[in-house]
Protein backbone atom coordinates (compact mmCIF):
# COMPACT_ATOMS: atom_id res chain seq x y z
CA UNK A 1 0.00 0.00 0.00
CA UNK A 2 2.82 2.43 0.84
CA UNK A 3 4.46 2.20 -2.27
CA UNK A 4 1.28 1.87 -4.56
CA UNK A 5 0.26 5.16 -2.89
CA UNK A 6 3.84 6.77 -3.48
CA UNK A 7 3.85 6.18 -6.72
CA UNK A 8 0.60 7.56 -7.65
CA UNK A 9 1.43 10.34 -5.46
CA UNK A 10 4.79 11.50 -7.03
CA UNK A 11 3.10 10.73 -10.43
CA UNK A 12 -0.16 13.00 -9.58
CA UNK A 13 2.43 15.80 -8.30
CA UNK A 14 4.89 15.48 -10.59
CA UNK A 15 5.19 19.58 -11.00
CA UNK A 16 5.99 19.96 -7.44
CA UNK A 17 8.49 17.30 -7.19
CA UNK A 18 10.28 18.52 -9.81
CA UNK A 19 10.41 22.13 -8.56
CA UNK A 20 11.92 20.25 -4.90
CA UNK A 21 14.35 18.13 -6.85
CA UNK A 22 15.81 20.63 -9.13
CA UNK A 23 16.12 22.85 -6.07
CA UNK A 24 18.35 20.74 -4.31
CA UNK A 25 20.43 19.14 -8.02
CA UNK A 26 21.58 22.85 -8.34
CA UNK A 27 22.89 22.61 -4.93
CA UNK A 28 24.61 19.47 -4.76
CA UNK A 29 25.86 20.35 -8.25
CA UNK A 30 27.52 23.19 -7.17
CA UNK A 31 28.94 21.25 -4.11
CA UNK A 32 30.48 18.38 -6.66
CA UNK A 33 31.85 21.39 -8.92
CA UNK A 34 33.35 23.14 -6.19
CA UNK A 35 34.73 20.24 -4.72
CA UNK A 36 36.38 18.72 -8.11
CA UNK A 37 37.74 22.56 -8.48
CA UNK A 38 39.28 22.64 -5.16
CA UNK A 39 40.78 18.94 -5.85
CA UNK A 40 42.29 20.04 -9.29
CA UNK A 41 43.58 23.44 -7.71
CA UNK A 42 45.55 20.43 -4.96
CA UNK A 43 46.88 18.59 -7.83
CA UNK A 44 47.85 21.68 -9.77
CA UNK A 45 50.04 22.96 -6.78
CA UNK A 46 51.33 20.05 -6.48
CA UNK A 47 52.43 19.44 -10.09
CA UNK A 48 53.68 22.97 -9.02
CA UNK A 49 55.57 22.16 -6.26
CA UNK A 50 57.15 18.71 -8.10
CA UNK A 51 58.68 21.02 -10.46
CA UNK A 52 60.53 23.36 -7.76
CA UNK A 53 61.61 20.18 -6.18
CA UNK A 54 61.63 17.18 -7.75
CA UNK A 55 59.28 13.91 -7.73
CA UNK A 56 59.80 11.96 -4.26
CA UNK A 57 61.27 15.14 -2.20
CA UNK A 58 60.06 16.32 1.08
CA UNK A 59 62.28 18.97 1.94
CA UNK A 60 65.40 20.70 1.00
CA UNK A 61 68.17 21.90 3.73
CA UNK A 62 70.04 25.06 2.84
CA UNK A 63 71.98 28.14 3.85
CA UNK A 64 70.72 31.87 3.63
CA UNK A 65 73.32 34.21 2.32
CA UNK A 66 74.60 36.31 5.59
CA UNK A 67 73.44 39.95 5.47
CA UNK A 68 76.13 42.15 4.29
CA UNK A 69 78.18 44.12 7.02
CA UNK A 70 77.87 48.29 6.95
CA UNK A 71 79.12 49.43 3.60
CA UNK A 72 79.51 46.10 1.66
CA UNK A 73 78.32 44.99 -1.03
CA UNK A 74 75.15 42.24 -0.36
CA UNK A 75 77.48 40.03 -3.17
CA UNK A 76 80.81 40.33 -5.15
CA UNK A 77 80.26 42.24 -8.15
CA UNK A 78 81.14 39.64 -11.36
CA UNK A 79 84.08 40.62 -13.18
CA UNK A 80 85.27 40.22 -16.94
CA UNK A 81 88.68 40.89 -17.80
CA UNK A 82 89.18 41.28 -21.86
CA UNK A 83 92.24 41.74 -23.56
CA UNK A 84 92.40 42.62 -27.16
CA UNK A 85 95.60 40.65 -27.25
CA UNK A 86 94.19 37.97 -26.97
CA UNK A 87 92.47 37.45 -30.40
CA UNK A 88 95.95 37.85 -32.17
CA UNK A 89 94.38 40.62 -34.53
CA UNK A 90 91.98 43.91 -33.82
CA UNK A 91 88.61 42.95 -34.84
CA UNK A 92 89.39 39.15 -33.07
CA UNK A 93 86.33 37.02 -31.29
CA UNK A 94 86.32 36.78 -27.67
CA UNK A 95 84.60 35.11 -25.46
CA UNK A 96 84.32 34.71 -21.28
CA UNK A 97 82.28 32.66 -19.14
CA UNK A 98 81.70 33.67 -15.38
CA UNK A 99 80.23 31.27 -13.49
CA UNK A 100 78.83 31.91 -10.41
CA UNK A 101 77.06 29.95 -7.04
CA UNK A 102 73.64 30.82 -7.53
CA UNK A 103 71.12 31.39 -4.71
CA UNK A 104 72.25 30.28 -1.13
CA UNK A 105 75.48 30.30 0.72
CA UNK A 106 77.27 27.14 0.03
CA UNK A 107 77.42 24.26 1.94
CA UNK A 108 80.75 21.74 3.08
CA UNK A 109 79.11 18.79 1.05
CA UNK A 110 79.80 16.81 4.97
CA UNK A 111 76.32 18.80 5.68
CA UNK A 112 74.61 15.62 2.99
CA UNK A 113 75.93 12.96 5.42
CA UNK A 114 74.85 14.64 8.92
CA UNK A 115 71.51 15.17 7.22
CA UNK A 116 71.33 11.44 6.39
CA UNK A 117 72.24 10.69 9.74
CA UNK A 118 69.20 12.28 11.19
CA UNK A 119 66.37 9.88 12.45
CA UNK A 120 63.05 9.68 9.78
CA UNK A 121 65.22 10.81 6.84
CA UNK A 122 65.06 7.89 3.99
CA UNK A 123 67.58 9.75 1.87
CA UNK A 124 69.93 12.91 1.16
CA UNK A 125 71.54 14.08 -1.91
CA UNK A 126 73.24 17.04 -2.30
CA UNK A 127 73.19 19.71 -5.28
CA UNK A 128 74.92 22.62 -6.35
CA UNK A 129 72.96 25.91 -8.40
CA UNK A 130 75.09 27.82 -10.61
CA UNK A 131 74.55 30.52 -13.10
CA UNK A 132 76.23 30.98 -16.36
CA UNK A 133 77.27 34.52 -17.30
CA UNK A 134 78.76 34.35 -21.10
CA UNK A 135 79.90 37.51 -22.85
CA UNK A 136 81.09 36.97 -26.42
CA UNK A 137 82.80 39.92 -28.16
CA UNK A 138 84.47 41.54 -30.59
CA UNK A 139 87.31 44.31 -29.02
CA UNK A 140 89.46 46.75 -31.12
CA UNK A 141 92.71 48.37 -30.06
CA UNK A 142 92.84 52.35 -30.11
CA UNK A 143 95.69 54.16 -29.61
CA UNK A 144 95.94 55.03 -25.52
CA UNK A 145 96.70 58.88 -24.72
CA UNK A 146 98.36 59.42 -21.47
CA UNK A 147 96.05 61.86 -18.61
CA UNK A 148 92.83 60.43 -19.21
CA UNK A 149 90.33 57.58 -17.45
CA UNK A 150 90.07 54.40 -19.62
CA UNK A 151 86.56 53.64 -20.60
CA UNK A 152 84.88 51.69 -17.04
CA UNK A 153 87.73 52.16 -14.77
CA UNK A 154 89.40 54.61 -12.79
CA UNK A 155 92.95 54.64 -11.73
CA UNK A 156 93.95 53.28 -8.09
CA UNK A 157 94.41 56.66 -5.80
CA UNK A 158 93.87 58.74 -8.58
CA UNK A 159 91.46 61.81 -8.08
CA UNK A 160 90.14 64.04 -10.97
CA UNK A 161 90.64 62.52 -14.02
CA UNK A 162 94.35 61.61 -14.55
CA UNK A 163 94.72 58.25 -16.61
CA UNK A 164 94.80 57.22 -20.03
CA UNK A 165 91.68 57.30 -22.78
CA UNK A 166 91.76 54.76 -25.68
CA UNK A 167 91.25 56.56 -28.96
CA UNK A 168 89.83 54.75 -31.55
CA UNK A 169 88.88 51.63 -29.75
CA UNK A 170 85.48 49.61 -29.79
CA UNK A 171 83.41 46.90 -29.00
CA UNK A 172 80.23 44.89 -29.92
CA UNK A 173 79.10 42.07 -27.50
CA UNK A 174 76.01 39.76 -26.76
CA UNK A 175 75.71 37.83 -22.90
CA UNK A 176 74.11 34.70 -22.59
CA UNK A 177 73.09 33.68 -18.52
CA UNK A 178 71.98 30.04 -17.87
CA UNK A 179 71.33 27.83 -15.80
CA UNK A 180 73.60 24.87 -14.29
CA UNK A 181 73.14 22.16 -12.11
CA UNK A 182 75.16 19.89 -10.33
CA UNK A 183 73.72 16.73 -9.68
CA UNK A 184 74.66 13.54 -7.50
CA UNK A 185 74.81 11.54 -10.86
CA UNK A 186 74.99 8.14 -8.22
CA UNK A 187 71.99 9.01 -6.82
CA UNK A 188 69.69 10.41 -9.36
CA UNK A 189 66.13 9.54 -7.58
CA UNK A 190 66.74 12.62 -5.89
CA UNK A 191 66.93 16.04 -6.80
CA UNK A 192 65.58 18.83 -9.87
CA UNK A 193 66.73 16.14 -12.94
CA UNK A 194 64.02 14.14 -11.54
CA UNK A 195 61.27 16.34 -12.26
CA UNK A 196 62.19 16.10 -15.87
CA UNK A 197 62.36 13.11 -18.44
CA UNK A 198 64.44 12.35 -20.93
CA UNK A 199 63.40 12.78 -24.31
CA UNK A 200 66.72 11.98 -26.77
CA UNK A 201 69.93 9.97 -25.50
CA UNK A 202 70.11 9.59 -22.33
CA UNK A 203 70.81 10.23 -18.54
CA UNK A 204 74.28 10.10 -16.76
CA UNK A 205 75.85 6.57 -15.24
CA UNK A 206 77.11 6.24 -11.88
CA UNK A 207 80.87 6.18 -13.44
CA UNK A 208 79.98 9.68 -14.92
CA UNK A 209 81.14 11.25 -11.39
CA UNK A 210 83.91 13.63 -12.99
CA UNK A 211 82.72 12.84 -16.86
CA UNK A 212 82.64 16.06 -18.93
CA UNK A 213 79.23 15.35 -20.55
CA UNK A 214 76.03 17.19 -19.79
CA UNK A 215 72.21 16.58 -19.93
CA UNK A 216 70.22 20.10 -21.15
CA UNK A 217 66.69 20.95 -21.04
CA UNK A 218 64.89 20.66 -24.11
CA UNK A 219 63.72 24.15 -24.30
CA UNK A 220 67.44 25.75 -23.91
CA UNK A 221 68.29 23.50 -26.24
CA UNK A 222 66.34 24.00 -29.08
CA UNK A 223 67.14 28.04 -28.29
CA UNK A 224 71.02 27.14 -28.41
CA UNK A 225 70.66 24.45 -31.33
CA UNK A 226 72.28 21.87 -29.39
CA UNK A 227 71.51 18.32 -29.92
CA UNK A 228 72.97 15.09 -28.41
CA UNK A 229 76.48 14.44 -29.59
CA UNK A 230 77.16 17.72 -29.62
CA UNK A 231 79.14 19.91 -27.77
CA UNK A 232 78.53 22.61 -24.74
CA UNK A 233 81.47 24.76 -24.26
CA UNK A 234 81.52 26.20 -20.68
CA UNK A 235 84.70 28.18 -19.27
CA UNK A 236 86.86 26.75 -21.95
CA UNK A 237 85.43 23.17 -21.10
CA UNK A 238 83.87 20.93 -23.66
CA UNK A 239 80.88 19.07 -22.27
CA UNK A 240 79.55 16.45 -24.58
CA UNK A 241 75.25 16.67 -24.89
CA UNK A 242 74.68 13.01 -24.00
CA UNK A 243 70.58 13.89 -23.25
CA UNK A 244 67.64 16.21 -24.00
CA UNK A 245 65.71 16.41 -21.14
CA UNK A 246 61.72 17.62 -21.11
CA UNK A 247 60.18 18.89 -17.71
CA UNK A 248 57.00 16.94 -16.68
CA UNK A 249 55.52 20.69 -15.77
CA UNK A 250 56.33 24.13 -16.37
CA UNK A 251 59.74 25.13 -16.84
CA UNK A 252 62.67 23.13 -16.39
CA UNK A 253 64.65 23.65 -12.68
CA UNK A 254 67.92 24.59 -14.83
CA UNK A 255 68.85 24.51 -18.66
CA UNK A 256 72.08 22.55 -17.86
CA UNK A 257 72.65 19.46 -15.82
CA UNK A 258 76.35 18.28 -15.21
CA UNK A 259 78.35 15.84 -12.64
CA UNK A 260 78.54 17.39 -9.16
CA UNK A 261 81.99 17.59 -9.51
CA UNK A 262 82.12 18.99 -12.59
CA UNK A 263 79.95 21.91 -11.58
CA UNK A 264 81.81 22.05 -7.84
CA UNK A 265 84.97 22.57 -10.21
CA UNK A 266 83.32 25.14 -12.91
CA UNK A 267 81.87 27.30 -9.64
CA UNK A 268 85.33 26.85 -7.80
CA UNK A 269 83.34 25.85 -5.12
CA UNK A 270 85.11 22.05 -4.57
CA UNK A 271 83.37 20.56 -2.00
CA UNK A 272 80.27 22.69 -1.63
CA UNK A 273 76.80 22.24 -2.48
CA UNK A 274 74.05 24.75 -2.10
CA UNK A 275 70.93 22.20 -1.31
CA UNK A 276 70.49 18.67 0.22
CA UNK A 277 67.64 17.03 -1.05
CA UNK A 278 66.00 14.88 1.69
CA UNK A 279 63.07 12.37 1.61
CA UNK A 280 61.53 11.04 5.39
CA UNK A 281 60.90 7.53 5.63
CA UNK A 282 57.51 8.30 6.40
CA UNK A 283 54.73 11.35 5.35
CA UNK A 284 53.80 11.92 8.43
CA UNK A 285 57.10 12.08 10.46
CA UNK A 286 57.87 14.97 7.53
CA UNK A 287 57.50 18.04 10.99
CA UNK A 288 59.83 16.07 13.44
CA UNK A 289 62.19 15.44 10.29
CA UNK A 290 62.44 19.09 9.73
CA UNK A 291 62.92 19.68 13.54
CA UNK A 292 65.41 17.71 14.12
CA UNK A 293 67.90 18.66 11.03
CA UNK A 294 67.11 22.32 12.59
CA UNK A 295 68.04 21.06 15.51
CA UNK A 296 71.55 19.03 14.75
CA UNK A 297 72.56 20.67 11.51
CA UNK A 298 73.03 24.18 12.68
CA UNK A 299 72.60 27.26 10.32
CA UNK A 300 70.56 25.88 7.91
CA UNK A 301 67.36 26.40 6.78
CA UNK A 302 64.55 23.73 6.18
CA UNK A 303 62.16 24.02 3.83
CA UNK A 304 59.08 21.45 3.48
CA UNK A 305 56.18 21.55 0.17
CA UNK A 306 54.29 22.90 2.98
CA UNK A 307 56.44 25.93 3.59
CA UNK A 308 56.89 26.13 -0.54
CA UNK A 309 53.23 26.00 -1.02
CA UNK A 310 52.49 29.37 0.94
CA UNK A 311 55.13 31.29 -1.78
CA UNK A 312 53.00 30.36 -4.75
CA UNK A 313 51.59 33.34 -5.93
CA UNK A 314 49.43 34.20 -9.10
CA UNK A 315 46.03 33.36 -10.41
CA UNK A 316 46.36 29.97 -9.46
CA UNK A 317 46.48 30.54 -5.71
CA UNK A 318 44.04 33.14 -6.56
CA UNK A 319 42.06 30.71 -8.11
CA UNK A 320 42.18 28.17 -4.91
CA UNK A 321 41.40 31.06 -2.33
CA UNK A 322 38.26 31.38 -4.19
CA UNK A 323 37.26 27.91 -4.45
CA UNK A 324 38.64 27.18 -0.75
CA UNK A 325 36.86 30.08 0.59
CA UNK A 326 34.08 32.23 -1.03
CA UNK A 327 33.73 28.89 -2.96
CA UNK A 328 32.88 26.51 -0.11
CA UNK A 329 30.94 28.81 1.66
CA UNK A 330 28.91 29.33 -1.74
CA UNK A 331 28.21 25.65 -1.70
CA UNK A 332 26.90 25.73 2.03
CA UNK A 333 24.93 29.12 1.45
CA UNK A 334 23.02 27.81 -1.87
CA UNK A 335 22.69 23.75 -0.20
CA UNK A 336 21.15 25.25 2.87
CA UNK A 337 18.90 27.52 0.66
CA UNK A 338 17.80 24.50 -1.28
CA UNK A 339 17.11 22.31 1.63
CA UNK A 340 15.08 25.40 3.33
CA UNK A 341 12.82 25.87 0.11
CA UNK A 342 12.75 21.90 -0.37
CA UNK A 343 11.17 21.68 3.07
CA UNK A 344 8.99 24.89 2.58
CA UNK A 345 7.60 23.54 -0.32
CA UNK A 346 6.60 19.98 1.06
CA UNK A 347 5.26 21.56 4.00
CA UNK A 348 2.87 24.20 1.69
CA UNK A 349 2.06 20.92 -0.26
CA UNK A 350 0.90 19.24 2.80
CA UNK A 351 -1.30 22.37 3.27
CA UNK A 352 -3.08 22.32 -0.14
CA UNK A 353 -3.67 18.44 1.11
CA UNK A 354 -5.30 18.77 4.06
CA UNK A 355 -8.66 17.30 3.11
CA UNK A 356 -6.81 13.93 1.85
CA UNK A 357 -4.64 13.84 4.84
CA UNK A 358 -7.83 14.38 7.04
CA UNK A 359 -9.76 11.78 5.16
CA UNK A 360 -7.22 9.59 5.67
CA UNK A 361 -7.29 9.85 9.12
CA UNK A 362 -11.10 9.51 9.09
CA UNK A 363 -10.35 5.93 7.79
CA UNK A 364 -8.27 5.18 10.23
CA UNK A 365 -4.65 6.41 9.18
CA UNK A 366 -2.39 7.32 12.07
CA UNK A 367 -0.49 10.01 12.46
CA UNK A 368 2.29 8.03 12.16
CA UNK A 369 1.58 6.11 8.78
CA UNK A 370 0.42 9.67 7.35
CA UNK A 371 3.65 11.07 8.17
CA UNK A 372 6.18 8.00 6.87
CA UNK A 373 3.93 8.41 3.61
CA UNK A 374 4.99 12.33 3.60
CA UNK A 375 8.50 11.52 4.29
CA UNK A 376 9.14 8.85 1.67
CA UNK A 377 7.56 11.19 -1.07
CA UNK A 378 10.19 13.31 0.31
CA UNK A 379 13.07 11.11 0.27
CA UNK A 380 12.07 10.09 -3.19
CA UNK A 381 12.11 13.77 -4.17
CA UNK A 382 15.60 14.04 -2.79
CA UNK A 383 16.98 11.01 -4.33
CA UNK A 384 15.71 12.46 -7.79
CA UNK A 385 17.17 15.61 -7.01
CA UNK A 386 20.54 13.79 -5.86
CA UNK A 387 20.93 11.93 -9.24
CA UNK A 388 20.12 15.49 -11.24
CA UNK A 389 22.81 17.17 -9.13
CA UNK A 390 25.44 14.12 -9.85
CA UNK A 391 24.58 14.82 -13.53
CA UNK A 392 24.72 18.58 -13.30
CA UNK A 393 28.24 18.41 -11.51
CA UNK A 394 29.98 16.06 -13.78
CA UNK A 395 28.88 17.94 -16.62
CA UNK A 396 29.77 21.12 -14.60
CA UNK A 397 33.18 19.83 -14.42
CA UNK A 398 33.99 18.04 -17.36
CA UNK A 399 33.32 21.87 -18.99
CA UNK A 400 35.64 23.46 -16.38
CA UNK A 401 38.31 20.50 -17.93
CA UNK A 402 37.70 20.60 -21.22
CA UNK A 403 37.33 24.54 -21.18
CA UNK A 404 38.72 25.53 -17.92
CA UNK A 405 42.00 28.78 -18.17
CA UNK A 406 45.44 28.25 -17.68
CA UNK A 407 46.54 29.18 -14.33
CA UNK A 408 49.90 30.65 -13.99
CA UNK A 409 51.72 30.38 -10.62
CA UNK A 410 55.35 31.88 -9.18
CA UNK A 411 57.69 29.91 -7.21
CA UNK A 412 59.64 31.92 -4.29
CA UNK A 413 58.05 35.26 -5.47
CA UNK A 414 60.90 37.26 -4.09
CA UNK A 415 63.96 38.75 -5.32
CA UNK A 416 67.51 38.40 -4.96
CA UNK A 417 70.83 40.32 -5.97
CA UNK A 418 72.89 39.61 -8.06
CA UNK A 419 75.72 41.83 -9.03
CA UNK A 420 75.83 43.16 -12.57
CA UNK A 421 79.53 43.47 -14.61
CA UNK A 422 80.29 47.70 -14.23
CA UNK A 423 80.67 49.14 -17.73
CA UNK A 424 78.16 47.12 -19.76
CA UNK A 425 75.31 48.30 -20.93
CA UNK A 426 75.77 51.26 -19.28
CA UNK A 427 74.59 50.10 -15.97
CA UNK A 428 76.88 50.47 -12.73
CA UNK A 429 74.28 49.18 -10.27
CA UNK A 430 73.65 45.12 -9.18
CA UNK A 431 71.43 43.75 -11.68
CA UNK A 432 68.08 42.13 -9.92
CA UNK A 433 66.82 38.87 -10.57
CA UNK A 434 63.48 37.53 -10.09
CA UNK A 435 63.92 34.60 -7.47
CA UNK A 436 60.84 32.19 -8.57
CA UNK A 437 59.80 31.01 -11.70
CA UNK A 438 56.21 30.84 -13.43
CA UNK A 439 54.66 28.05 -14.11
CA UNK A 440 51.65 27.33 -16.65
CA UNK A 441 49.08 24.99 -15.44
CA UNK A 442 45.90 23.81 -17.12
CA UNK A 443 42.94 24.15 -14.90
CA UNK A 444 41.67 20.71 -14.47
CA UNK A 445 38.60 19.27 -11.90
CA UNK A 446 38.52 15.54 -11.48
CA UNK A 447 35.56 14.23 -9.56
CA UNK A 448 36.42 11.36 -7.08
CA UNK A 449 34.13 8.52 -5.79
CA UNK A 450 34.10 10.14 -2.76
CA UNK A 451 31.96 12.98 -4.28
CA UNK A 452 29.47 11.29 -5.49
CA UNK A 453 29.44 9.54 -2.29
CA UNK A 454 29.07 13.00 -1.37
CA UNK A 455 26.22 13.94 -3.08
CA UNK A 456 24.26 10.91 -2.63
CA UNK A 457 24.12 11.66 1.39
CA UNK A 458 23.36 15.20 0.51
CA UNK A 459 20.39 14.26 -1.62
CA UNK A 460 19.23 11.85 1.42
CA UNK A 461 19.98 14.32 3.89
CA UNK A 462 17.61 17.07 1.48
CA UNK A 463 14.66 14.64 1.17
CA UNK A 464 14.66 13.97 5.34
CA UNK A 465 14.76 17.86 5.83
CA UNK A 466 12.42 18.11 3.40
CA UNK A 467 10.36 15.39 4.91
CA UNK A 468 10.53 16.28 8.38
CA UNK A 469 9.08 19.70 7.68
CA UNK A 470 6.16 17.95 6.13
CA UNK A 471 5.84 14.95 8.62
CA UNK A 472 5.98 17.53 10.85
CA UNK A 473 2.96 19.84 9.21
CA UNK A 474 0.60 16.45 8.32
CA UNK A 475 1.16 15.30 11.90
CA UNK A 476 -0.85 18.55 13.34
CA UNK A 477 -3.68 17.65 10.86
CA UNK A 478 -6.78 15.93 12.47
CA UNK A 479 -9.99 14.37 10.90
CA UNK A 480 -11.90 17.66 11.68
CA UNK A 481 -9.84 20.07 9.49
CA UNK A 482 -10.84 18.14 6.34
CA UNK A 483 -14.82 18.63 7.28
CA UNK A 484 -13.86 22.17 7.57
CA UNK A 485 -12.16 22.38 4.47
CA UNK A 486 -15.07 20.47 2.80
CA UNK A 487 -17.45 22.90 4.18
Amino acid sequence: MFFTYLRRELRRRRKAALVVASGLALGIALVIVVGAVSEGMSQAQAKVLQSLYGLGTDMTVTKAAEPPGEGQQSVRRPRFEFDAEDSGEEGGDQSRDLVMVQGFEALADSTVAKVAGQDGVADAVGGLSARVMKVNGQFTRGEIEPGQTPPGGSREGGGGGGGDRVRGGGAAFDVNAYTLFGTDVARQDLGPLTSSRITSGRTFTAAETDAKVAVVDSAYAKEQKLEVGGKLTVSGTAYAVIGIATADSGDAAAHVYVPLKQAQTLADAKGKVTTVYVRATDSQRIDAVKAAVRKNVPDTTVTTSADLADTVSGSLSTAADLASGVGKWLSVIVLAAAFLVAGLLTSSAVSRRVREFGTLKALGWRSGRVTRQVVGEALVNGLIGGALGIALGLAGAWAVTAFGPTLTAELGGGSRQMGGPRGFGGGGGPARETAGRAVDIALTAPVSLGAIGLAVGLAVAGGLVAGAFGGWRASRLRPADALRRVA
